[in-house]
């Protein structure tokens, strides 16, 4: 994968700046200090350091926090009180139904230029940014999630594993195949485990199942809590609890410290994957990983996980100006550039059509046409809806499946005591 931008790109951007908002900054009487807050990678820093040179009164600061659910009570403090928050801040899929029932609190993006931009996005992607009665853009939309399997070449290798990624792909059509290379896998491995832990796994097994039924996942499309009646649900979660109580996982959350530390050793050996993890892989397995991780299909053929959007509070000081920021950013010469930076595949169609994302390769991955492989599952995507609880009780769910892991659950009582913890979240 190419990073960063290039001379051409680079160009682009700063030309299409001309006709960008931002119209205040004549009228600042000194620069404009615009605050971004995001976690994990979005790949903006580059797309920043063009807006800079393009607007010579803007400077940009960006407050990233790793993990989602690190920035979730920051966020929820910011917007509360009406103070704290950026001047552009990245809502999260699981999060955005929760501001969207509090939208009084944001810009309309509609009085700044938004009703140009609907054909930037995917329907449904644009759809999810605005209010239910239409009549307020909350959000522009940043990246979606289209999985894969990330696994290690090495360790394959190590296990008398295919490690050819097409070959790989063929082990596992379903996730009980999955299960059962895994346990080959560490039949022949010793002190490596099959996959990382339960989060990444029961969060795309739910996405998953959801988008091939009923189109929801924790609750139903009036907001009802439907965790223990929801199939899609059930089976998610019986998935996931195989790899607990068979041992086969690390029992890691993704992106914590010691699922960060782990990426430096041979601690597992696969992470089911959306396109925007293999940044974070990247950065936290660094020169260790390089050559040894390679990307193959989902098992079950399709789905997504995570993608965000951009929306401006209105404590914000710099109205136009973060509306300008934001448009710039998910514009769809910014989501071709954030995705060569950090691979977050794009929710625009033109910047998913474009060469430098559909025929993109990972170096770091082995040289994975990554362009192809998660621009195939993107065109497979069916949205899923959530909640405004929805984070709440994935949360609290995931804390049971992990305690079984550690032994503190036994596998039979899971279900009921997720059951429990899921009602108590939703309260």
């Amino acid at each position: 994968m190419r990073r960063g931008l290039g001379i051409g790109l680079t160009a682009v951007l700063v030309a299409a700046l001309a006709g960008c908002g931002g119209g205040d900054d004549k009228k600042s009487s000194g620069p404009v200090t615009l605050t971004v807050d995001v976690f994990g990678e979005f790949g903006y820093d580059q797309l920043y350091k063009s807006y800079e040179a393009s607007h010579p009164g803007i400077k940009i600061k960006q407050r990233k926090v790793d993990t989602l659910d690190n920035y979730k009570p920051r966020i929820q403090q910011w917007i509360a009180t009406g103070s704290g928050a950026g001047d552009v801040v990245a809502l999260e899929e699981g999060i955005l139904p929760l501001y969207m029932q509090q939208r009084s609190k944001f810009l309309n993006l509609f009085d700044y230029g938004g009703k140009s931009l609907q054909g930037n996005f995917l329907p449904w992607k644009w759809q999810m940014g605005v209010s239910s009665d239409g009549s307020q853009l909350v959000g522009l939309g940043t990246d979606i999630g289209p999985l894969g399997m990330c696994y290690r070449k090495d360790l394959f290798k190590k296990a008398g594993l295919p490690t050819e990624r097409d070959a790989v792909s063929k082990l596992w059509p379903n996730w009980d195949s999955y299960m059962q290379t895994g346990q080959k896998f560490q039949g022949k491995v010793s002190g490596t485990k099959w996959l990382d832990g339960p989060t990444a796994i029961f969060r795309a097994t739910v996405l998953q199942n959801a988008g091939a039924g009923p189109g929801y996942s924790f609750f139903d499309k009036s907001n009802n809590l439907v965790f223990d009646t929801n199939p899609a649900v059930k089976t998610a979660f019986d998935t996931s609890l195989k790899f607990e109580a068979a041992k086969m996982s690390s029992d890691m959350s993704i992106f914590t410290p010691p699922w960060q530390t782990a990426l430096k050793r041979d601690t597992f050996a696969t992470i089911p994957c959306p396109s925007w993890m293999l940044g974070g892989i990247e950065e936290f397995s660094g020169g260790f990983g390089k050559g040894k991780w390679d990307v193959a299909a989902v098992p079950g053929g399709s789905g997504y996980w995570g993608g965000s959007w951009l929306a401006v509070p209105k404590q914000t000081k710099h109205p136009k100006e973060a509306a300008a920021l934001a448009e710039f950013l998910t514009n769809p010469q910014g989501q071709t550039a954030a995705y060569k930076d950090k691979n977050v595949f794009p929710s625009s169609p033109q910047a998913a059509q474009d060469p430098a994302v559909a025929s993109a390769t990972s170096a770091y991955f082995g040289e994975a046409p990554v362009g192809k492989i998660f621009g195939d599952m993107a065109a497979q995507v069916k949205p899923v809806y959530l909640g405004p609880k929805n984070e709440d009780v994935r949360q609290a769910v995931e804390n049971v499946l992990i305690a079984v892991g550690q032994g503190k659950v036994k596998p039979e009582e899971a279900w009921s005591k997720a059951v429990d913890a899921a009602k108590k979240a939703a309260r």
